[in-house]
């Protein structure tokens, strides 16, 4: 009787000898790391950092990669072109318009340049910041994808303009389009060219001095500036 500890033998097939089981060498990794559930996410974190310095055309998808530590081809398997990964870098989590809205209505049309600038320094200095500029940076260097910023101003912050403040003032959308070139204009001056003291005025001290001038395309007289037939 054979003792239940002797190892049994592969099963043997009709013409005799057992069965021979190949081995199957394992090949070691080398190189970049291949995809894993983290991947998106760090090749997006990596891109809006390099497109937030340095803006869409000076970065590469190779440039991308090595800064997320993943091989290229990666980026095309998860995002396809440079193209879609911009837009996806820097696909814009919140809405102005509401923040816009919320201090338009809560005071006056007197003093609501002021209480912009407050929102403007909280939107801009918050979380959202590099995605943000590399929107900006990317915008300007590349006029196709212009159409991304024209759209966050012209449809959140210049139709909420409009839409806030069309019962209470005249002529609303020139005044809609002179605030939104002050906003852009501070955007540029004092994120993008870091422009000094613009580039560290204080929230308070920007509600000050830029603040009036909004009041002002709020107020002063634009009959001869409409288009209107």
């Amino acid at each position: 009787m054979r003792s239940s500890s002797q190892p049994c033998s592969e099963p043997r097939p009709s013409g005799g000898g057992p069965i021979k089981v190949p081995h199957v060498a394992r090949t070691k990794r080398t190189g970049r790391r291949s995809g894993n559930p983290d991947t998106r996410s760090e090749i997006l974190s990596a891109a809006r950092r390099l497109f937030a310095d340095e803006g869409f055309e000076s970065v590469s998808m190779r440039r991308i990669a090595g800064e997320a530590g993943v091989d290229p081809s990666l980026i095309h398997h998860y995002f396809g072109s440079k193209d879609e990964l911009f837009m996806a870098a820097i696909e814009i989590p919140f809405d102005p318009a509401p923040e816009v809205e919320a201090v338009l209505k809560s005071g006056d049309v007197d003093g609501a340049g002021g209480r912009l600038m407050h929102a403007f320094v909280a939107i801009w200095d918050g979380p959202h910041h590099e995605k943000l500029l590399a929107v900006v940076r990317t915008s300007l260097s590349k006029p196709a994808m212009a159409f991304v910023l024209r759209q966050l101003f012209e449809h959140r912050i210049v139709k909420t303009v409009e839409s806030t403040l069309g019962g209470q003032v005249d002529h609303i959308p020139i005044r809609a389009n002179f605030i939104a070139s002050q906003i852009f204009g501070l955007v540029v001056t004092r994120y993008i060219l870091k422009l000094e003291p613009m580039a560290s005025l204080s929230e308070a001290e920007l509600a000050e001095t830029v603040g009036p001038t909004i009041d002002r395309y709020l107020t002063m007289p634009v009959e001869h500036l409409s288009r209107e037939s």
